[in-house]
């Protein structure tokens, strides 16, 4: 099992929904934490908020870095080791997401996307995990998504980065096991957090997305389940029933997914004509 009391944690986006989440639940577990997001004013300002309700746990550092280019995730670990505290868990969880049909989005874009959604993790992974090698102990945890699995209509480019996550985990739990150092992914499906006022673009642009606000998870349930799985060493973590759910259809009844779809792409046509 990994243990979080006292445990060093660094963890990406913390500023977001799930970020401060995680912050909460992990400082209330005794944990201490390095947190990462764009803002360091907006990252102290809700932080402190926690802070007054959890007495417990500590804030090592905050830093203010851009992740979506390999010389900031460099930095980023330039920063940590200079703090000269072994990290234990690396949490990425910084994520975006663009919505839209995939020819009509702007390259730059769904380019940064996959920067921050998919390469920022494999590159922080890489720096990190050979100081856990060497220690033989830590823990690498990707937040990918529901999207990882079954990829919708409008979130192309979002899917491609989550399913590159999923394979990427999964190789890397393989070659890293024997020195000890425990890797999870997570899926869960849309929650509460601002990544759903994501950036719309094209012939889907107008749409109307409140069925997704009606049944998006709480991201406290949803971090609640997934600190969990971290603890128990899981390497796949579906942290809502919804996710549960759709990843055993799209297992085992990937006609039925076809189907929901099919259905999705003809509400969008649909919304884009109103």
């Amino acid at each position: 099992m990994t243990q979080l009391d006292k445990t060093v944690v660094v963890i990406t986006g913390a500023a977001g929904g799930f970020g401060q989440e995680l912050t909460r639940q992990l400082l209330e577990a005794g944990s201490r934490l390095i947190l990462t997001d764009l803002n360091e004013v907006v990252l102290r300002e809700r932080v402190e908020l926690i802070q007054c309700q959890v007495a417990t746990g500590q804030v090592l550092a905050y830093l203010a870095i851009d992740l979506s280019s390999s010389e900031g995730c460099e930095n980023l670990y330039r920063q940590v080791k200079a703090l000269n505290i072994p990290v234990d868990i690396l949490i990425n969880n910084a994520g975006i997401a663009v919505f839209g049909r995939m020819d009509e989005i702007p390259s730059e874009k769904w380019e940064r996307l996959m920067q921050i959604n998919l390469l920022t993790p494999m590159r922080l992974s890489t720096l990190f995990a050979a100081d856990m090698i060497a220690r033989q102990r830590g823990h690498i945890v990707n937040i990918s998504s529901l999207a990882g699995w079954w990829a919708l209509p409008g979130l192309t480019h979002y899917a491609a980065s989550k399913f590159g996550l999923r394979g990427f985990s999964e190789g890397f739990f393989h070659e890293v096991k024997d020195y000890n150092v425990k890797v999870t992914a997570v899926y869960p499906f849309f929650s509460r957090t601002p990544i759903l006022q994501c950036e719309r673009f094209g012939s889907f642009a107008k749409s109307n997305d409140d069925f997704l606000k009606h049944i998006a998870t709480d991201p406290a349930q949803v971090m609640r389940a997934t600190i969990k799985g971290i603890i128990h060493n899981k390497l796949h973590v579906f942290p809502d029933a919804t996710a549960k759910i759709a990843h055993l259809i799209k297992r085992y009844f990937p006609q039925i997914v076809n189907r929901i779809n099919n259905t999705l792409l003809r509400r969008l046509k649909v919304d884009k004509g109103k």
